[in-house]
């Protein structure tokens, strides 16, 4: 397995915990992640609204969004330039427990294939519709709702070239997206619990969420909970 770990040269207070990263991950290197509003970076793709697809989505893409959208999309075409079968892609702002990853690893191993999509969740919040293999309390599932967040995935090629097929334009963020195994034509699989953690609080902050105002705050509540419920009405099927 190698890996590839989404980082900002400038986000210096996140350098010492990519550096560290290097050190945990098999096979680890850096990939410079975009910033959504350089266009000789994000120049390839079709920015649109949220009506490309159905559900259409009820927020306006930022540019931290567009950037870690295209910063995927390079590690996909990464993995396939490399002729890899697979990589392990993951964000500056996890941390690993280093036996629950090696325990992770071995199964990733052992079950996954080309075709292949393995989120490794921070949050153990999905409801298996098929279970493939279990080791103790560790399964690899198919999850009837795919979860949001993409810090720590494990993609195989042939999965890699179908994603970059399908993402040519964009029109809601990559988690959200990818949650829409009928329009990417991608089953997603998940592997919980893995020990992985989420650390951004201290060291730095999210480099996407931003502040709403209160007056706006239960509007966009309402209308993000009525998108939620029309993905979840569209479950993963064994």
């Amino acid at each position: 397995m190698h890996s590839l770990i989404i980082h900002m040269t400038k986000s210096h207070a996140r350098r010492p915990n990519a550096e560290r990263l290097i050190q945990d991950l098999p096979n680890a290197e850096l990939v410079e992640a975009v910033d959504g509003r350089d266009l000789t970076r994000i120049g390839s793709l079709t920015i649109r609204a949220g009506n490309l697809h159905h559900p259409a989505y009820p927020f306006a893409l930022r540019p931290a969004e567009i950037g870690v959208f295209e910063s995927h999309r390079a590690c996909w075409q990464t993995v396939l330039d490399r002729g890899w079968d697979r990589g392990l892609i993951v964000e500056d702002d996890l941390a690993v427990d280093p036996d629950m990853l090696a325990r992770a690893l071995r199964i990733l191993d052992a079950h996954m294939t080309p075709d292949m999509v393995v989120r490794m969740p921070v949050k153990d919040r999905e409801t298996p519709t098929h279970v493939l293999t279990q080791d103790g309390e560790m399964q690899l599932i198919l999850p009837k709702v795919i979860g949001l967040q993409c810090i720590c995935m494990a993609v195989g090629a042939r999965a890699a070239a179908r994603l970059l097929r399908a993402s040519r334009e964009i029109d809601r963020p990559i988690d959200t997206w990818l949650q829409m195994h009928w329009v990417t034509g991608q089953p997603v699989h998940t592997l919980l619990p893995n020990g992985n953690r989420e650390i951004a609080d201290a060291i730095g902050g999210s480099t996407i969420q931003t502040r709403t105002r209160a007056s706006g705050k239960l509007a966009r509540e309402i209308k993000r909970a009525a998108y939620r419920a029309k993905i979840a009405a569209r479950p993963q099927k064994a």
